[in-house]
């Protein structure tokens, strides 16, 4: 009688133990599949802000370059409209 009651005992308190670990376990997959996540927008957005930043400096440049033959052009036009008016044909 008493080997039972001790046999029976024994493997409750195993099964007891074994379920806080199981708990752990899970708790534990979901904090790194958290960090994970977070991790993964991390770099989605810096990937977002470097091309960002790309395109903004390419349109600047782009920008002023245009705005420079632009300048220059008119300026070539303006001088000639001068020069044709002082000099009529």
């Amino acid at each position: 009688m008493l080997l039972g009651t001790a046999l029976l005992c024994v493997p409750a308190t195993g099964w007891a133990q074994q379920t806080p670990s199981t708990d752990n376990s899970a708790k534990q997959d979901m904090k790194d599949a958290g960090h994970k996540t977070k991790d993964a927008a991390k770099d989605a957005a810096n990937g977002t802000k470097k091309g960002t930043k790309k395109a903004w400096n390419k349109t600047k440049h782009g920008t002023k370059k245009a705005w420079g033959k632009t300048k220059s052009t008119t300026k070539g036009a303006a001088n000639g409209a001068k020069q044709g008016a002082q000099q009529p044909q």
